[in-house]
């Protein structure tokens, strides 16, 4: 199997090579029985094995086309795995296609998957393009009925031949908006729908953000230093008359460092035509939406003082109309951090095409599962949320994401821990039908002794996101194959629930893993939870449930995210003793903080803070002013945590090679060893 496509000409020769392993293009797809497994103990669901894939490449077809095809790939799949998407191309192309082995054919035109398998489809659901959330009703009706969801353009060329497909449910009209859509979907979908899981999905998203800053716009205000933490807010004073002259002027806000993810954070702005207040309002707020033109997937932070900020390369824009014949145009911006601001009067392209996409709703429409986008700060909505979580047994899945990013995420995880619900971040993941029908190989990491207790500052250094399915899928693909990887010891977060989800990923990472790679358990164990807001009645016996998947897959070192009321905690004494008696964890690492520091939670578990970093001098500040602080009498541990979407093994290697020897770098597993040794604690749990 050729594992690396790197021209168009290799492509197709691989294309022309694995065609001879199927019948003619015109060769009808015959039905199968269902063959997915679910017993009672297990996470997630199995397929049936993969033995051969049509595959389809969308990455540049439209929105409405990779929704098509991901429902049809969630009705065939749910026999057999038959139908791969080729979604995304951050990781190469065919990276993990070839990982899977099997024989497979590129269909130059991706119509021609659907007349092989139309006759495992019973009709059409069509969604309301005046309502995006009808799409999430769409996808729920075409798991339950057999179907393929539609936009009404498609759905015309559908009902004609060759493929003369009925339509089952028109859902143009029917909904009046969100909360509308999904009550309905609630009273009269839910019963018929598994319980087992949940998903959440954006009903469209931005699928192309363009980089860079138009030319046409000139940058007015820049910070020229890494400033973080608010050190230098101030209200700046901007001026916007050399744009006047078109009807509106723009007003774009971008990271002025995008490699250490500390972008502008904006709290308030205030617009002045010749004086005169034209624009006053602080983000979040219903008076911030007339004049933002452009969020780009910006993040709003949570509470009455709250503020947009954007990092990782993201960016917002906003749009000012004065009256015809102003003169003078001034801006007033309380803002911080490493912000780069530009200002032009050509309307840029707005980088958010709002379109359907296919990511997980193959996996959805095959398990049945209700989609559904809820805004649990809305309250009307996060009521809604909460009626769909009380109806699920503690423990269940909710595959996906929430609405408003960070806030969202901090919010809709806590929720769903109160209710005894886990979440596996999985929204951008592709083909999980098919990874599903792949089978997990024994090769956890193998232990590695640690070195002999001394004065030293042992240190060390974890990447993040690795609780996300996607991020298995994607970003850590790339990092994985960076040539500096095994230098250095690095903890790798990852979700032991690959073993259900994706099994093919898993074995790849644990089967090319050095003897300085180990893969540790994301937050905050088999799934993303809280611990403190998850219910005291059931969070032993969810741990003991899920606890094999660690032991499994060699994850038996978690790192846990701990909030309440969008605030870092503590681990409370009965929390930690579930750690001990139900995960038998030798230390576990806690929060992304601004300090590192080790503790002994009821006396016998170690618990690792760890200290975020975003570049290479981010580590080197910290490790010098520990050696500052340090009197060199006893051994000091720090961990540091490794931002996944800034860093690289390269970084890393680089990081060490500048350390003394009064440092050394050591694997979780180590580290824990060696706090044990210096608190006096059995070699064991």
């Amino acid at each position: 199997m050729i594992r690396k496509v790197a021209t168009a000409g290799l492509a197709l020769a691989l294309v022309c090579t694995l065609s001879l392993s199927f019948g003619a293009a015109a060769e009808p797809a015959e039905p199968q029985a269902a063959s997915i497994t679910w017993p009672k103990q297990q996470a997630l669901p199995s397929f049936a094995k993969v033995k051969r894939l049509e595959v389809a490449d969308v990455y540049d077809a439209p929105g409405d086309i990779k929704l098509l095809l991901a429902t049809l790939q969630g009705i065939v799949n749910r026999t057999e795995p038959r139908i791969y998407l080729i979604e995304n191309r951050e990781e190469g192309k065919f990276a993990w296609l070839n990982e899977l082995d099997v024989p497979y054919k590129v269909r130059d035109n991706y119509w021609d998957i659907l007349k092989r398998f139309k006759s495992e489809v019973r009709g059409v659901i069509v969604y309301d393009p005046e309502v995006p959330d009808s799409i999430n009703v769409a996808t729920t009706l075409a798991g339950l009925n057999d179907a393929v969801a539609a936009s009404p353009e498609l759905a015309q060329k559908l009902a004609a031949a060759p493929y003369n497909l009925k339509t089952i449910e028109d859902l143009r009209g029917k909904f009046k908006d969100r909360l509308d859509a999904y009550t309905w979907q609630y009273e009269h979908l839910w019963p018929r729908t598994t319980h087992r899981m949940l998903i959440g999905l954006s009903p469209d998203t931005s699928i192309r953000i363009p980089s860079g800053i138009p030319p046409s716009f000139r940058t007015i205000a820049e910070e020229k230093t890494q400033e973080r933490e608010a050190k230098n807010r101030d209200t700046y004073e901007l001026d916007l008359s050399p744009f006047l002259g078109d009807e509106s002027v723009y007003l774009r806000f971008d990271d002025s460092f995008p490699q250490d993810g500390w972008g502008p954070a904006v709290h308030e702005v205030t617009v002045r035509a010749d004086g005169q207040i034209i624009a006053q309002f602080v983000p979040g707020t219903p008076e911030e939406e007339p004049f933002l033109y452009d969020r780009n997937n910006s993040q709003l932070s949570a509470g009455s003082g709250g503020h947009r900020f954007a990092d990782n390369n993201r960016y917002f824009v906003y749009r000012f109309t004065p009256p015809a014949g102003t003169a003078s145009l001034t801006a007033s911006v309380d803002m911080w951090n490493q912000f780069k601001v530009s200002a032009g009067s050509e309307q840029p392209l707005s980088s958010e095409q709002k379109e359907p996409y296919g990511y997980l709703r193959d996996y959805a429409v095959a398990n049945k599962a209700m989609v559904f986008w809820l805004d649990v700060g809305d309250p009307e909505q996060k009521a809604l949320f909460e009626r769909i979580l009380s109806d699920v047994e503690p423990g269940t899945p909710y595959l996906g994401w929430f609405s408003n990013d960070v806030a969202g995420e901090f919010n809709g995880v806590e929720i769903a821990s109160n209710h005894g619900v886990y979440v596996l971040a999985a929204d951008w993941f592709s083909n999980m039908t098919v990874f599903s029908g792949t089978r997990a190989a024994a090769n956890p990491a193998k232990p590695v002794k640690a070195p002999k207790l001394q004065n030293k500052i042992y240190v060390t250094l974890t990447f993040s996101e690795g609780d996300n399915f996607q991020y298995n899928q994607h970003r850590l693909r790339i990092l994985w194959d960076d040539p500096s990887r095994g230098k250095v010891p690095i903890n790798w977060t990852s979700n032991p629930l690959l073993h259900d989800g994706a099994p093919a990923i898993l074995n790849y990472y644990q089967s090319t893993a050095t003897a300085n790679d180990l893969l540790i358990a994301g937050p905050s164990g088999a799934g993303y939870f809280y611990p403190d807001a998850w219910p005291e009645s059931s969070f032993a016996a969810f741990l003991k449930r899920t606890y094999p998947y660690l032991k499994k897959t060699g994850m038996t070192i978690p790192y846990v995210l701990n909030r309440i009321a969008e605030q870092n905690v503590p681990l409370s004494e009965a929390k930690a003793d579930a750690y001990i008696n139900e995960y038998n964890v030798p230390g576990l690492f806690l929060s992304w903080e601004g300090r590192y520091g080790v503790e002994l939670v009821n006396g016998k578990l170690p618990v690792s803070t760890i200290q975020g970093i975003s570049t290479v001098q981010d580590g080197q500040n910290i490790l010098a002013q520990a050696k500052a602080n340090w009197d060199g009498q006893s051994p000091l541990f720090v961990s540091l945590g490794l931002l996944a979407w800034s860093m690289t093994p390269t970084d890393v290697a680089a990081l060490a090679e500048s350390l003394g020897d009064e440092y050394e770098i050591v694997r979780a597993d180590q580290y824990f060893s060696l706090i044990r040794q210096a608190y006096g604690l059995p070699a064991k749990p």
